[in-house]
């Protein structure tokens, strides 16, 4: 079932930073960090399950079994990446659906045409707005609780112009959209716009590398954002920290100078204190 402190702490206006996870190691890790929700990352799970880009490659079967593992393994409230629904309306009722089973919180639905693309890459097109607002419809009348929460993103900017972007905004906040997420403004002023245009809580995309000024959390708050993202914050430390360790495998022939998690905390990390304790409990003597 969805947590109802993500929907408490948008009406109590507290301010949601939300780390991307996109394996379980990455969720095990951020779950204990006191993170206010995990946000799953399409990215993530494309390039850590199939090692290919985020291009509409990743199917709702794929996605949604994911994610049921990530729900069921961690504590904290997850919002989830579901691309465009995965197909039509019915499609969009399928997947809202069958995130909420999965104990998801928030679901994010975005307007591009499929196959979709990552948001801050080049070539995104987007369909007409009657038929977001037709998918926001949907995605509402099939949950079934209230606390779940439907996020609608739009990826107009980049090819439509940032008035466009606006427009949809607000057309998705008023087809019922709990949260509206503009993707990749350009400067610190269009975020500014975002907020002060858009008549429901607004989500903010922090990638590094990407289109959009990465600021801190108090920095987004201020400017009126609910919930800051950084879905290739894991991915992104992940790839940097293996290339440094099997680089140094693969230059010296040593790792013993290699910044390494400690073997015994990650392997409580895993869960293994558990089984430590139940073969104590039922070890043969």
């Amino acid at each position: 079932m969805a947590d109802p402190k993500l929907r408490q702490m948008l009406d109590a206006g507290a301010f949601i930073t939300a780390p991307g996870v996109f394996d379980m190691i990455s969720t095990l890790v951020a779950d204990r960090m006191g993170f206010s929700a995990l946000y799953v990352t399409g990215y993530g799970l494309a390039a850590s399950h199939m090692g290919l880009p985020d291009a509409g490659i990743m199917t709702y079967t794929d996605m949604e079994s994911r994610i049921r593992q990530i729900v069921q393994g961690s504590s904290t409230p997850v919002i989830a990446d579901a691309d465009t629904g995965y197909g039509g309306l019915l499609n969009v009722r399928h997947t809202v659906r069958g995130y909420e089973a999965a104990g998801v919180t928030a679901i994010q639905i975005e307007d591009q045409e499929y196959p979709k693309k990552c948001g801050h890459t080049p070539g995104r097109s987007v369909v007409p707005m009657k038929d977001m607002v037709s998918k926001i419809r949907v995605a509402c009348d099939a949950r079934s609780s209230a606390d779940l929460l439907i996020i609608a993103r739009t990826d107009s900017r980049t090819t439509l112009g940032l008035d466009e972007a606006l427009r949809r905004g607000e057309a998705y906040a008023s087809a019922g959209a709990d949260v509206v997420f503009v993707e990749a403004p350009e400067s610190v002023d269009e975020m500014k716009l975002i907020t002060d245009r858009i008549g429901v809580p607004t989500l903010a995309n922090m990638v590094s590398g990407g289109m959009t000024p990465v600021l801190p959390s108090d920095e987004l708050a201020r400017l009126g954002f609910a919930i800051g993202i950084h879905p290739a914050l894991g991915f992104l430390a992940v790839g940097q920290a293996l290339k440094d360790a099997y680089g140094t495998l693969a230059e010296k022939g040593d790792v013993s100078g290699a910044k390494l998690e400690d073997f015994e905390a990650f392997s409580k990390l895993m869960g293994f204190e558990d089984v430590w304790e139940f073969d104590r409990k039922w070890a043969q003597g």
